[in-house]
């Protein structure tokens, strides 16, 4: 499976409304829930409950309090996404799914699930900054570009401050197998270099393994270190 767009978080079968699929909610017994599910792991959606489905699962990407922080507020977003983001939630549902290409929504959803993962803190760096609207200073940066068939997953992202970004793009910082960082010395300025000082064995990393950077992503990152561009 590649190209998908995780989710928030897990979306239940049901909120405070119901459940979001009609045809569980047909089902008069909810103990019975699982038997009639039975045979039926594959079910088509109508559109209102596809969009109900993922407007539960991109709520805090959706949600106007987090604008700011994942670049959804008129300073960086067009007017058509600002849109999405304010429209009330029977809006939002018939129009979601038009916007799970849009690499704005994309990027923020990305830039949310990257970030918290690492707390806001820099990855190489281990500064935690946060800007005016709750916005951390760091940002997420795909390991394997997007440009290049890098997937939008946490495990494909790490949370790097502006400069550190500048420098892992252009392949002048990388990482070993063991989460170590790597600096090409004869292209870093050496008063950035005192900035990783603290990390080279081991690069801050989130609480949850399984938030840390896939090691295919980082290999593929890691082919091109040292290449000045």
């Amino acid at each position: 499976m590649a190209d998908y767009l995780p989710f928030d978080g897990v979306v239940p079968l049901r909120d405070r409304r119901g459940f979001y699929e009609a045809f569980l909610s047909q089902v008069a017994n909810p103990s019975r829930i699982g038997a009639a599910m039975q045979g039926r792991s594959i079910r088509t959606l109508s559109e209102e409950n596809f969009g109900a489905i993922l407007r539960a699962g991109f709520r805090e990407t959706l949600d106007p309090a987090n604008a700011v922080r994942l670049e959804l507020d008129p300073r960086h977003a067009p007017p058509d996404i600002q849109e999405l983001v304010s429209a009330p939630p029977e809006m939002q549902e018939r129009r979601i799914a038009q916007f799970l290409v849009n690499r704005k929504i994309r990027d923020a959803a990305f830039r949310r699930a990257v970030v918290d993962a690492y707390d806001g803190r820099c990855a190489v760096t281990g500064i935690r900054m946060v800007n005016g609207g709750g916005k951390f200073e760091a940002q997420a940066a795909h390991i394997w570009p997007v440009a290049s068939g890098g997937p939008d997953v946490v495990q494909n992202g790490i949370a790097l401050s502006a400069t550190a970004h500048w420098l892992f793009d252009r392949h002048l910082i990388s990482l070993t197998d063991e989460y170590g960082l790597l600096v090409a010395h004869n292209h870093v300025p050496t008063e950035l270099q005192s900035l990783f000082a603290g990390q080279l064995s081991r690069i801050h990393l989130p609480t949850e393994r399984a938030a840390w950077p896939h090691l295919d992503y980082v290999r593929r990152h890691r082919e091109c270190f040292g290449q000045a561009h």
